[in-house]
């Protein structure tokens, strides 16, 4: 967001979870693959990326519930739970250059992701990111409606006393770019995992495919 005297500075930066902190979005996408084979919603990995990437576990359980109905969606969503723990389990790690990126940011940060707080502590926690974030986790469970919507985001700029204008945004999904517009922060979107950068691109936001060029961008927004 630019004003006439030139761009906000930035007080906050808002990290989202899954797919820019933990390499979770290719197990997450592979995850529900298998769930649609068995549950009679055959899905390919971009069509998982467009429907269910980036948004909450509520609004993946309507889509289901829409296709299948409610009984099927109950248990495609616990075994979701289930099925992606394990794999978290099994070999989970941080985006590959994300540590050494948090090193050298020295603004105020935050997460807001689509995520539940349970699953937030524990795929942070695997990973050892957790403690760079306590206290300062926010879930789409804490607001009306989760991205595309601004609610997450707007909540978690209140929570942190930051100005929306002076928020910048990290994301990896287009409904996560599209919840920072119209939340009205500036965002940058990583296309480093399964979404595209066509899909990411558009006002206020900036994509990059490295998460080592992170702290310089933040620089230049």
């Amino acid at each position: 967001m630019i004003l006439a005297n030139g761009p906000v500075p930035v007080q906050l930066v808002i990290f989202d979870c899954d797919g820019v902190l933990v390499d979770s979005e290719r197990i997450a996408a592979r995850v529900q693959v298998a769930l649609g084979e068995r549950l009679g919603w055959p899905l390919t990995e971009d069509e998982v990326v467009s429907r269910f990437i980036g948004r909450s576990s509520a609004s993946v359980r309507e889509q289901v519930a829409a296709r299948l109905g409610e009984g099927t969606a109950r248990e495609w969503d616990e075994s979701f739970a289930r099925m992606h723990a394990e794999a978290v389990d099994a070999g989970l790690a941080p985006v590959d250059g994300l540590p050494e990126a948090l090193d050298r940011i020295t603004l105020p940060t935050c997460v807001a992701s689509s995520g539940s707080h349970e699953k937030m502590r524990h795929t942070l926690g695997r990973t050892g990111l957790y403690d760079r974030f306590a206290g300062r986790i926010h879930s789409a469970t804490e607001v009306p409606r989760g991205k595309p919507a601004p609610d997450l985001f707007l909540y978690a700029a209140a929570r942190m006393g930051a100005d929306p204008s002076a928020c910048v945004v990290v994301e990896d999904s287009r409904p996560g770019v599209e919840a920072a517009r119209a939340a009205g922060m500036r965002s940058l979107g990583y296309a480093g995992g399964l979404t595209p950068a066509s899909a990411l691109a558009g006002p206020g936001t900036t994509v990059f495919t490295d998460m080592r060029e992170l702290p310089a961008l933040l620089g230049a927004v």
